[in-house]
């Protein structure tokens, strides 16, 4: 009896050695996995603008292959069946655990009732196990050719948006075309010197345009002190013109412009 008790305590503490091993094995494997995550998610927070697609697959990959390392040291013929171990709490307390804190890095600061199911679960929540029993359902109901004909239209999909995305035209170009709209069409400078030359005669010669005035025409002498009057200006040619043509005459109202239409 006693030889069998001591073959069955050694291989006791053969097995123990081993689940231990493997669970630091597997702490470190999944130390590694966290770092990469926390490195890419770095990066999208902090670096998304100028961050590269190469970039990123590269990120997945490396998130994956971590992945993949992970299940094959658990379907490792020396690694124990974990579904085997039951984790039991032996102490439930709602009050802050400094050591668990530390051990979690600030993510779990108590071990109490409320947390418990979530982070001693070893299945999926009802709902998230109901949505992928549904998913697997309509997976296998698509056969082969509807599976390769729904991949190709994406993929022509994706093609024609990459093509759009890689050769932008100004016409398809929200931006460009709100741009092209706009841009102004006249100079403002321009316009504020008619508007002042037209309203207040600004920048336009005061002085009386040649021509015959009437005695007593207010608008006499070198300057308007007058009103706004309209004169008539006779342009026309010699009257002895050569070559027996009748002279022209050309009648032209002009403005005053000494100011304001309005003024009184």
């Amino acid at each position: 009896m006693s030889k069998c008790r001591l073959k069955c305590r050694s291989k006791q503490q053969r097995e123990e050695k081993q689940l231990e091993a493997s669970v630091d094995s597997l702490i470190s494997r999944v130390a590694h996995l966290k770092s990469a995550l926390h490195s890419f998610i770095y990066k999208l927070e902090n670096e998304f603008e100028r961050l590269e697609w190469p970039s990123v697959l590269d990120n997945f990959a490396l998130v994956s292959g971590q992945l993949n390392t992970i299940n094959k040291l658990l379907r490792n013929e020396k690694t124990p069946s974990f579904r085997n171990q039951v984790i039991i709490p032996l102490e439930l307390s709602p009050d802050r655990d400094d050591e668990l804190a530390k051990l979690t890095e600030q993510r779990v600061p108590v071990f109490s009732h409320e947390i418990v199911p979530d982070h001693l679960r070893t299945k999926p929540d009802p709902e998230v196990e109901e949505q992928e029993k549904q998913l697997s359902a309509e997976a296998a109901r698509i056969g082969p050719e509807v599976a390769q004909k729904q991949i190709q239209t994406l993929n022509k999909l994706c093609s024609n948006l990459l093509e759009k995305l890689n050769n932008p035209r100004d016409d398809r170009d929200p931006e460009t075309a709100a741009m092209r709209q706009n841009k102004p069409s006249f100079n403002p400078a321009d316009t504020m010197a008619l508007v002042g030359a037209v309203a207040f005669g600004k920048g336009l010669s005061k002085c009386r345009p040649p021509g015959p005035v009437a005695p007593g025409h207010p608008g006499q002498g070198p300057m308007m002190s007058g009103g706004p009057t309209l004169q008539q200006v006779t342009i026309g040619g010699a009257s002895g013109q050569p070559g027996g043509k009748m002279p022209s005459s050309i009648k032209t109202n002009i403005k005053s412009a000494s100011g304001h239409p309005y003024n009184r």
